[in-house]
């Protein structure tokens, strides 16, 4: 059946894949096999899906690509023929498909066709069942599972997120009120329809105790919250992916991996109006560290809080990451390590090397302890008790090969008294910034060929708590 093709309008994602480029972010010259034979850990191999050759084009199942009709159903049968056939790939061709939440099933591939527009609906009621909220595209427990191809989802998260004054022009936030919408009694915070900061909203894509799972070569943007959001996941590649949200999105994570072994995140492209590819854990296991075997290699983070982040809940353990051959542009921080008693936990051998960084807004370099994170509008209470458990611990970091041209403060570690961050190792570093090393509550810190440029003296403005070795 041959479908009418519709031509898309000049996207902000292609608009930030060529400055992207402009600003040298190029795909990596070495491959995912590269990479992994020069992990600094024994990397296991990370497996792929595989699908039968056959396809179940939407369109055969009553799908209508003009971005008004609502196709949650063909979808679903789509998926579900698919899946009962023994698994293949659902073509979704060219066209702008307006649709409810897609819930995926084993042995799927979700596949966008060149010039295919997924449209999420902004009514909301259709993401509640009772009182479960559903992510436009999730799955459960599932293996062999895929979102490949050149087309991009939307998850119309202007109509889900909070914006903040602050971080609109007086044409953006003028041009925001005459929409309507509710806001905050100090006139900084506005909300779509009646929500509040208690409002939920859901991750853009939610995928929970899955294996074998593949994004590829897809473009995800305009998240309601998080925009990629694996967890419990094991054998998980992103390849060639784009992730978009606007830097002002509220909570808009690019890619938050939770809890998952065996990942792969490879040549992505992600901007972020929050931390752009970060990694977390929680629950405790018998077996190990919750989040661990890790590769990032060739990515480019534009706009974000933090280019690569690890935290805050870092209460089950991680250990084995490898970040490679990664350009941050932008960010507020670089290379942000966070947490805070009550989600804490060890974070050890990390690996990091051969990043480059400019206009960094502040630290190119983070590690804090104290981190707390308050939803917008909602206010900090000083008379609740500080949390006596789950303390983090952040320890062998080997950080090497690292350049930024631009940031507030260089090298920033802030850790407790009770369990200082120990055992972080720079070698072959230059950052131009205007202040240097700053840090309190931290052991054991080597600086190996570490050169910080800094408009202000000293270079290194340490306490006593403070141990730093210079080779």
């Amino acid at each position: 059946m041959s479908t009418k093709k519709t031509m898309l309008p000049f996207s902000l994602p292609l608009l930030f894949l060529l400055l992207c480029l402009a600003a040298g972010a190029q795909p990596s010259e070495h491959t995912i096999s590269w990479y992994q034979a020069h992990c600094p850990f024994p990397m296991p191999e990370v497996v792929r899906p595989s699908f039968p050759d056959r396809s179940f084009s939407i369109v055969d199942y009553g799908a209508t690509g003009d971005g008004i009709t609502l196709n949650t159903a063909a979808f679903q049968k789509t998926i579900s023929a698919c899946s009962a056939a023994g698994g293949g790939r659902v073509v979704i061709p060219s066209g702008k498909w307006l649709t409810g939440p897609i819930e995926l099933n084993n042995h799927v591939d979700l596949h966008l066709e060149a010039g295919a527009a997924v449209l999420f609906t902004s009514d909301h009621s259709l993401y509640f069942a009772g009182q479960r909220l559903s992510s436009p595209i999730s799955g459960r427990d599932l293996e062999d599972v895929a979102i490949t191809g050149s087309g991009f989802f939307d998850g119309a998260g202007d109509c889900w997120r909070p914006v903040k004054k602050s971080k609109q022009t007086e044409a953006q936030w003028r041009s925001l009120l005459a929409t309507g919408g509710t806001l905050s009694s100090d006139g900084e915070i506005w909300w779509p329809g009646r929500e509040t900061p208690s409002s939920p909203r859901p991750n853009m894509v939610s995928l929970v105790n899955c294996r074998r799972v593949l994004i590829q070569g897809v473009t995800i943007r305009n998240s309601p919250k998080f925009a990629f959001c694996p967890n419990n996941c094991t054998d998980l590649t992103m390849d060639s992916a784009t992730i978009y949200n606007d830097w002002w999105a509220q909570n808009g994570d690019g890619i938050d991996i939770s809890a998952c072994k065996k990942v792969v995140i490879y040549n992505c492209m992600v901007n972020a109006g929050d931390d752009g590819i970060c990694m977390k854990s929680s629950g405790a296991r018998p077996d190990g560290p919750a989040l661990e075997n890790v590769l990032i290699a060739g990515c480019t983070v534009g706009r974000a809080h933090g280019g690569f982040v690890i935290g805050s809940n870092t209460d089950g353990g991680i250990a084995n990451i490898f970040v490679s051959d990664c350009l941050f542009s932008g960010t507020d921080v670089g290379l942000r390590f966070k947490s805070n008693k009550g989600r804490g936990g060890l974070v050890k051998d990390i690996f990091i090397q051969d990043i480059s960084m400019r206009d960094i807004v502040r630290e190119a370099v983070l590690f804090d302890t104290y981190y707390e994170d308050m939803p917008a509008g909602a206010t900090k209470d000083p008379n609740k008790p500080a949390p006596k458990d789950k303390i983090p611990e952040f320890r062998d970091f080997h950080i090497s090969r690292i350049s930024c041209i631009g940031a507030k403060t260089a090298i920033a570690i802030t850790g407790l008294p009770e369990l200082p961050v120990n055992n972080i190792f720079f070698d072959d570093v230059v950052i131009r910034a205007d202040k240097g090393l700053v840090a309190t509550q931290a052991k054991a810190i080597d600086l190996r060929n570490v050169k910080l440029d800094v408009s202000e003296k000293p270079i290194f403005q340490t306490d006593k708590t403070a141990e730093i070795r210079i080779h």
